[in-house]
Order: structure tokens, then C-alpha cells, then sequence
């Protein structure tokens, strides 16, 4: 009776109408998000995508140390799962890196290889017209306080300093230092590492050779070598020195557009004291600019500089190139913005790389090449008719040993990819999961890990229904044994997927993902969907015929046994009362 009644509280139809809800809710978010995109997004096997190798390159020609490269490849992995750009590969090759990125983001591809070394200098002259040459000499008394080009018709004494929107303040507590630009030049292209000087290899002899003699130039402490660089730096050309300048001697550098060119004085706070980097829109509305949080140590040297430095220019130099050159207005203890000829796109990425800190060599990024998905997407179409091959098979076994139930298996595996397929799509849209022909595999092993769910369930009720109870009977029963089952397989298999994403890398993490998302489907299709149709299809008269559902042979067994059980009941009943006699 106790299990008459525990079957009596099933409400199949609230499960029902759960899992109809889910799916409801999820298709929503597919057609109500997205702007019409309908497909799940495909890794580059499938699709083809980008492929961009960044050489390393060392100031003695000599091959850069194996420690430093891999640091440099666990970087840019951050900087592309930073970026959402899912599916990427980063590998080593020797001394190259290669990137290679899925669908239209080469451009992200090439900017993951800058070096993101960001040092802030003094402005000691400058800003120079960059198409200012040798023999030319600038106004005198040019200096980090006037802020201004100068001109053929200057005056001997510098104009007054302009304010550039340093010190411009959100709250009186934590002034912001709002970087301007200095003119308004058209926007400039991301900026990628720069080539070595006339086409060198970047282990050639020569490019040391070439930086060093840069050094004793562009960095030298006498006064006139400095200005005679000054003048002779042609902002056009590659620079060899980009990513190698030491930070303890003055810099003669170009403007991150190539307008102008400054003298600048030793780095005093290295890119290495920012604890956080982001985009943010212009608090006046226009453009972007990027917002800095610096460490404890690092906000203290800033806030001791900005006070001891009022009225001055201090330069933002990113891998050699000067991002902005601000006047400082007035101490700055809390949060500083760079701004530039930044748009959204530009701000993003600047913000992720300094985010992820800079990389310990110095890269020349080659053409971005093409990649083909013809062999994957062949490879695809060889999995998805073994897959379809196997399918076919299950299903027919199915149908063939369960009848009705089998129905019910290849109804929820149907249900499931339903499922499956408005994740895939709405996971590629949230963060940017791409779908490879790994992650088809994980889909594939997971079918076999449903079916066996069913499996479990479906063999427990005939163990119950051979015991002598009715079909109607044994499903509450049986499922309560089966799904402590179902639940204890599904978790190791789950545990699996997960240590094996932890551990793996590249496309294996994509096998690990799918298979553990498809784990935790199954339960869902399991619990929702096949356990009320089961309940259903025993408390209907003419769908729960046993001959019907694959189970008259375990009913008739069990029916011998509800014959036999009385049978015994009356025999020792009649044995008891002799013995009374």
C-alpha cells in the first residue's frame, strides 16, 4: 500500500511542464538575443580562422631563454581568454609563438603579441613635430611646463603652461588624472610590434648592434648628443629599440600616432605597479580613455610625484611610445585615466594587455595567415555519419528489446539535443564558447552516457516487476533504487570532465567541457522528462499493457509469483492450525 501511494503523489505533469519551461525560457534568449544569429559558433577546425606567429627577438641576436618564452605564452593565453576569444590556440615553436584564432579576429590575434611595457617618464623637451629634422633647432626654453610644439617663430621665453585635464577630479577625496591629447590627429591602428630595422632576422648579429648603438643616442645623458637624437628620430621608420629601452636613462621617443617626439627622463613607476586596468568611457561623453588602480607601493611613488611635480608634463610611454604627455595640475592619489585617440575597440585592448601585465621579450608579428576548415569540416562530416551510423543502431536495439520505452529513449536523447543545441548558442554568445570537432566528440560519449541512465532505470523495473509487482507499482520503486544509480555515475563521470578541463589545455578542454555539460543535461532530461513519461505511460490502460512496452516476459514471471504467494500463504496456514489441533 505504502508504495500504491508513494506513486499516488507523483505529479508527472509538474515535471513535465518544468522542463517545458526551460525550454521555453532558453529559446527566448536565442531568438530574443543575439541579433538573429541562430548557430552556435564553430572553433577553427570547423570554420577556419587566423593564424599569426610572433617571433621573439633579443637584444644580443642570441635565442631567448625557454623560461621567458613560456611566460610569454602563459600571458597571451590570459590575454586571449581575456579577450573571450574562445577556441584560440597559443603553442611554442622554437622561438615563435603561433596564434591561431577562430572566425574574423586576426586583428586581436596580432595585438595579443604587444609587449604591454608601460613606464611613466618626466617630460624633459618636448613635443617636437615629428617632420622637424636635424639642423633645426627648436624654441628656446622649450620644457615639460609649456606643453606647446614649438615653432620656427617661437618666442625665447615658453608660453604658459596649459592645462590638460590632469588633476580633473569625480570627487574631492581621489582626484583623476585625465589624460588629453595633445592635438587631434585621425585615430591610429592598434599598434603591433614593429619589424626589425631593413628587414633582419631577429637573431641576426646586426639588430644587437643596432640597439646599442640606439642606446648610446637616444639614451645618452649629454645634453647635446640628446637633442641631436631628438632632431634626427624619424617617427616613420621601425624601431629596433621598442621594448628594449632601459628604464634608468633619459629616452628620446615618438608620440604613439607619429605626430611628435619628446625628450624624456628616466622611468620613476614601471607598468608592473598597476593592480587593475579599464575601459571607460570619457567622463565629458567623448571617446574613451583607460582607467589605472595601482598597487600600494606604486600609488604611493605616483601620489608622491604628482605632489612634488605640480605644473609638469609626465609621459605615458607604452613599448617606447609616448601614449600622452599631461601636465600635472595638482596631486593624485586615486585612480588615473589615459586618454588618447582612443575609440572603444582601442581602450579595450590596451586595458586587457596592460591588465595581464607585459610580456619578458619583445615580439615581430608576420603576416596573418588563413586558415582553411575544409579538412576539419571533412572530418566533421565523417563524425557525424559514424555518430548518425551508431544512432540508428541504439535507436533499433531500443525499440527492438524496450518497444514503447525504447520510444521514450530516442524522445529524450531528441529532447536533450534540444537542449544542447540553445546552450551551445547562447554559451558562444555569453563567453564566446566555440564549438571543435573535440567538443563533437564530448557530445557523442555523452549520448552513450544518457542511454545508460535509461538503461539503469528501465532494467530496474523489470527486476521489480519479475519480484511480482505490476507495472504500475514497480515504477515508483524502481525508480527510487535507480536514480541513486544514475545520480553516483553522473557525478563521476562529471568529476572527470571537470579534473581533465583543469589539467588539459587547447582542444582537450573542449572535450572536458561538453562531455560535463552534457553529464548535468542528462540529469536534467532524466529527472524531468523520462522518469513522468514512464509514470504516465503505467497509469494509462492501453499504453501500459506490458506486451505493449517491451515487458510481458518479465510480467508473466511475475505473475507466477503472485500466484505462488498465496498458494504458500494457505499451506502454512493450514500447516499452523494442525499443529494447533
Amino acid at each position: 500500500m505504502a508504495t500504491s501511494s508513494g506513486q499516488q503523489h507523483v505529479r508527472p505533469w509538474r515535471y513535465l511542464t518544468a522542463f517545458a519551461g526551460i525550454v521555453v525560457v532558453l529559446y527566448a534568449l536565442v531568438f530574443l538575443t543575439g541579433g538573429g544569429n541562430l548557430t552556435p559558433k564553430l572553433g577553427i577546425d570547423l570554420q577556419g580562422g587566423t593564424r599569426v606567429t610572433l617571433t621573439a627577438r633579443t637584444t644580443d641576436g642570441q635565442p631567448p631563454p625557454r623560461d621567458q618564452l613560456i611566460q610569454a605564452q602563459d600571458i597571451i593565453e590570459q590575454r586571449v581568454n581575456g579577450l573571450g576569444v574562445s577556441g584560440a590556440e597559443v603553442q611554442l615553436d622554437g622561438s615563435n609563438i603561433v596564434i591561431t584564432v577562430p572566425g574574423d579576429a586576426g586583428e586581436q590575434a596580432r595585438s595579443l603579441g604587444q609587449t604591454a611595457q608601460l613606464r611613466f617618464r618626466e617630460v624633459l623637451q618636448g613635443p617636437v613635430p615629428a617632420n622637424q629634422a636635424a639642423g633645426q633647432q627648436p624654441a628656446p626654453g622649450q620644457d615639460a611646463q609649456s606643453g606647446q610644439a614649438p615653432a620656427s617663430q617661437a618666442p625665447a621665453s615658453p608660453a604658459p603652461a596649459q592645462p590638460q585635464g590632469m588633476g580633473e577630479q569625480s570627487r574631492p577625496v581621489a582626484p583623476v588624472a585625465q589624460v588629453s591629447p595633445l592635438q587631434d590627429p585621425p585615430p591610429t591602428p592598434v599598434p603591433s610590434p614593429t619589424p626589425s630595422p631593413g628587414g633582419l632576422a631577429p637573431d641576426d648579429p646586426r639588430v644587437a648592434a643596432e640597439v646599442t648603438k640606439l642606446r648610446e643616442t637616444r639614451q645618452s645623458t649629454d645634453q647635446a648628443t640628446q637633442l641631436q637624437a631628438l632632431l634626427a628620430l624619424n617617427c616613420g621608420a621601425p624601431d629596433p629599440l621598442q621594448g628594449y629601452d632601459d628604464p634608468t636613462k633619459p629616452l628620446v621617443a615618438c608620440s604613439e600616432d607619429g605626430q611628435t617626439k619628446y625628450l624624456l627622463g628616466p622611468s620613476f613607476l614601471e607598468g608592473t605597479e598597476i593592480a587593475s586596468a579599464q575601459a571607460q568611457q570619457n567622463q565629458q561623453g567623448v571617446g574613451w580613455v583607460v582607467g589605472l588602480t595601482f598597487k600600494p607601493q606604486g600609488a604611493d611613488t605616483w601620489g608622491r610625484y604628482t605632489t612634488e611635480n605640480v605644473g609638469k608634463n609626465v609621459a605615458f610611454v607604452l613599448d617606447g611610445d609616448v601614449v600622452s604627455a599631461p601636465t600635472i595640475n595638482q596631486p593624485i592619489f586615486g585612480q588615473t585615466q589615459i586618454s588618447g585617440q582612443f575609440n572603444q575597440d582601442r581602450a579595450q585592448q590596451l586595458a586587457q594587455v596592460l591588465r595581464y601585465g607585459s610580456l619578458p621579450l619583445s615580439f615581430d608579428s608576420g603576416n596573418a595567415q588563413t586558415v582553411s576548415a575544409t579538412l576539419g569540416l571533412a572530418s566533421l562530416e565523417a563524425g557525424l555519419i559514424a555518430g548518425a551510423v551508431g544512432l540508428a543502431l541504439v535507436f533499433a536495439y531500443c525499440l527492438f528489446y524496450y518497444r514503447l520505452l525504447g520510444i521514450l529513449t530516442i524522445l529524450s536523447l531528441a529532447l536533450s539535443g534540444l537542449v544542447v543545441y540553445a546552450v551551445l548558442i547562447l554559451l558562444g554568445r555569453w563567453i564566446g564558447f566555440t564549438l571543435d570537432l573535440a567538443g563533437v566528440a564530448g557530445f557523442i560519449i555523452a549520448i552513450g552516457i544518457t542511454a545508460d541512465s535509461f538503461v539503469i532505470f528501465f532494467e530496474r523495473l523489470k527486476d521489480e516487476m519479475r519480484d511480482g509487482r505490476t507495472f504500475r507499482s514497480a515504477v515508483p520503486r524502481s525508480w527510487e533504487r535507480a536514480r541513486r544509480t544514475i545520480l553516483t555515475a553522473d557525478a563521476v563521470s562529471f568529476l572527470a570532465a571537470a579534473v581533465l578541463y583543469i589539467l588539459a589545455v587547447g582542444e582537450v578542454r573542449g572535450f572536458a567541457f561538453t562531455l560535463g555539460m552534457s553529464t548535468v543535461l542528462d540529469l536534467v532530461v532524466v529527472f524531468l522528462v523520462t522518469f513522468p513519461l514512464v509514470v504516465l505511460i503505467s497509469r494509462s490502460r492501453s499504453l501500459g499493457r506490458p506486451g505493449l512496452s517491451g515487458l510481458a516476459a518479465v510480467d508473466r514471471i511475475g505473475s507466477r509469483h503472485r500466484r505462488e504467494k498465496p498458494a504458500v500463504g494457505r499451506r502454512a496456514a493450514t500447516t499452523g492450525k494442525g499443529a494447533g489441533a
